[in-house]
């Protein structure tokens, strides 16, 4: 089977399970448990906590003792036995534990299909940085297939998101095990320095200015992201509770318009190799920055009714923000490094984007959003929480080109455009 073809699906499948509950489960708990905002929180905090030290160790393991795509079959076996449990717990205290194990399974495998994928294409002699986010493109459009696959199923509020996603990353677990081989490539370096036994070689980058600086605003950017994740289906559907949006298509099918956001993300997922050679890895991420200022400014404006092309175009605006730094960033490590750690390194990326920025994102904003923007009865200033949260993603871009230096941009801006 050609090796494309073989990534695509892995992508697909990866990102239908994320898909089939990340965007929903707000819905769930609020519609159909009725727990707490605060409990929530917690409940999203799992990505960061996990996603702090998962990816960054099964990162080593790849790069010293284990083949990524047996660990990366592993991981969503394991992950798929999580799920499926989800759905019979009826305390929100337990379902913060299962939750957590879920995630401590399931965030590694998004850096070690990466691993996987980078490994598998560099082996056949592809260019990864103009193939690879054709083949990425895929994951994005299982993320869709699952939102309307819920959607149009009515399982917005239902359990059985988590049954749909529990028996895809069951599939995509036993199907890994059956991609290119990717063995350990550190074990062949001879190197035996204290941090080379340890595995930690990748964490020398943070001596590095530009690395540093990096993976710090990949933290503050993985705030932004966590946020949008968190709270974006559960906006629109606040709507219901106003008389004029109640019967709105927006109020009636919220996942299928936060789609849109996914839709959208296989336009710029395309787009990126013409971008990284036009203007190199630092405007990039710029860019995106900027569109994460739009994407919560047009929220805070945004309406079922009148103002639903604001809505729209906020999530058209995502596809810009979420890629040009989440799969640029991989991209930019990738041509950095040397792939003896490209497991580790990957796995770092994911730590500060999905650990320490997730972590970040939840906790805090869940502090701010109760402190001063919720009101008596328990309802939200949305249009507040999505100005102070643009706020935040303006101060972030007008930062970062002033901090951010990056002398081998041309690594990746002398790179061809066509497919």
């Amino acid at each position: 089977m050609n090796i494309k073809f073989r990534l695509i699906l892995m992508n697909f499948m990866q990102f239908f399970i994320w898909g089939s509950w990340l965007i929903t489960i707000g819905a769930y708990w609020f519609q159909n448990k009725h727990w707490s905002g605060a409990q929530f929180g917690a409940i999203f905090s799992t990505m960061g906590i996990s996603a702090i030290f998962m990816p960054a160790l099964t990162g080593i393991i790849s790069d010293r003792f284990i083949n990524a795509e047996k660990l990366y079959g592993t991981m969503h076996i394991l992950a798929a036995a999580a799920l499926f449990t989800l759905p019979l717990v009826n305390n929100p205290s337990t379902f913060f534990w299962v939750m957590l194990l879920n995630m401590l399974f399931y965030m590694p495998t998004l850096s070690l299909s990466i691993t996987v994928a980078y490994s598998a294409l560099k082996n056949s002699n592809i260019d990864v940085v103009q193939k690879y986010p054709p083949i990425r493109i895929w994951g994005t459009i299982g993320f869709i297939v699952a939102l309307w696959v819920v959607s149009l199923s009515h399982n917005e509020t239902s359990p059985n998101q988590f049954y749909i996603a529990s028996a895809i990353s069951l599939a995509l677990g036993i199907y890994s095990f059956t991609l290119p081989k990717c063995p350990p490539l550190l074990i062949k370096t001879g190197n035996k320095s204290f941090i080379n036994s340890l595995g930690l070689n990748a964490f020398v980058l943070f001596k590095t200015p530009r690395f540093a600086i990096f993976f710090a605003f990949s933290m503050l950017l993985g705030a932004a992201l966590q946020l949008t994740n968190a709270y974006g289906d559960t906006f629109i559907h606040d709507f219901k509770n106003v008389a004029e949006y109640r019967g709105s298509i927006a109020v009636r099918y919220p996942a299928i318009i936060m789609s849109i956001s996914q839709i959208s993300e296989t336009l710029f997922i395309l787009a990126i190799p013409f971008f990284l050679r036009k203007f190199g890895i630092k405007y990039v991420m710029l860019f995106s920055m900027l569109a994460w200022v739009l994407r919560f400014g047009l929220f805070a404006f945004g309406d079922p009714a009148g103002g639903l092309w604001m809505i729209i175009l906020s999530c058209i605006v995502y596809g810009m923000a979420f890629d040009f730094f989440n799969i640029s960033g991989s991209l930019f490590v990738e041509t950095q490094i040397a792939p003896e750690i490209r497991g580790s390194a990957q796995g770092l990326f994911m730590m500060m984007v999905n650990g320490f920025g997730a972590l970040f994102g939840s906790f805090t904003s869940g502090v701010i959003i109760d402190k001063f923007f919720t009101y008596a009865d328990h309802s939200k200033n949305w249009q507040g929480i999505w100005l102070s949260f643009s706020g935040y993603a303006l101060a972030i871009a007008i930062i970062f080109p002033f901090v951010f230096r990056n002398k081998n941009d041309s690594v990746i801006k002398n790179i061809p455009v066509t497919a």
